[in-house]
């Protein structure tokens, strides 16, 4: 099941590296996420929150992310 706070990060977390680097987490496209299912995933939340961003994707949940995002004004 997903938790409220990780939900909150995936719709806060910037991606830290690589060619997608600061899109938020739920941003980042599902190919791409795709790719880290063949090559592995990063170790740690990092991981596991691209990981549950890749499911929520698939099962195309990302709208209820969405509302979640900090607004540009906060």
């Amino acid at each position: 099941m997903f938790e409220k706070e990780d939900l909150l990060k995936i719709a806060r977390t910037p991606m830290p590296f690589g060619k997608y680097q600061g899109r938020l987490l739920i941003d980042l496209p599902e190919p791409y996420l795709l790719w880290f299912v063949d090559r592995g995933f990063p170790a740690g939340d990092l991981g596991r929150l691209m990981q549950l961003t890749l499911e929520i994707k698939i099962n195309g949940l990302d709208g209820l992310i969405t509302p979640l995002k900090l607004s540009q004004d906060s």
